[in-house]
């Protein structure tokens, strides 16, 4: 398959405004982990894989072990996430599948996770979501694929 379009590089402009999203939600004090994890299993939802291919990577890179990259899909059948985690994934999955059901993000999903997060932390993994699914969107929309590694 071939990507629709060669370059997808957003305007100068465009990219000032995802710098500042990405400012905003890695600075509400956030584990950096969680961040990755929701930005990682939205893009699996969504057939992104340059996001799934880069996250994980991204991940690896910051000493993330393969037992947890690999089970990310299946993450409520292993015993490799804190509840935190766990609460954020479960965020992320029913965030990004907003169509999917009548009450998009049920209280007991948001509940959980608001155990775990300040409301300052929740905006801000919330942000995460929206522009993970924004990035996939554009790269699934435009047929952009995951870079070749060899080695």
């Amino acid at each position: 398959m071939e990507p629709r379009l060669k370059k997808t590089a957003p305007q100068p402009d465009v990219t000032k405004a995802v710098n500042l999203l990405y400012k905003s939600a890695f600075s509400a004090g956030v584990p950096k982990t969680v961040l990755e994890l929701v930005h990682l299993r939205a893009s699996q939802i969504n057939g992104c894989a340059p996001c799934a291919d880069s996250g994980a990577r991204s991940m690896r890179q910051a000493g993330e072990t393969d037992d947890r990259l690999f089970a990310v899909p299946v993450w409520r059948e292993t015993p490799y996430f804190t509840e935190p985690e766990r609460a954020a994934l479960a965020l992320s999955e029913y965030a990004t599948r907003l169509a999917d059901r009548p009450d998009p993000v049920p209280d007991a999903i948001w509940d959980e996770a608001a155990k775990h997060f300040t409301d300052e932390q929740l905006g801000a993994i919330v942000l995460w979501i929206a522009t993970s699914n924004f990035f996939n969107r554009i790269n699934v929309t435009t047929r952009q694929q995951a870079p070749q590694v060899w080695g």
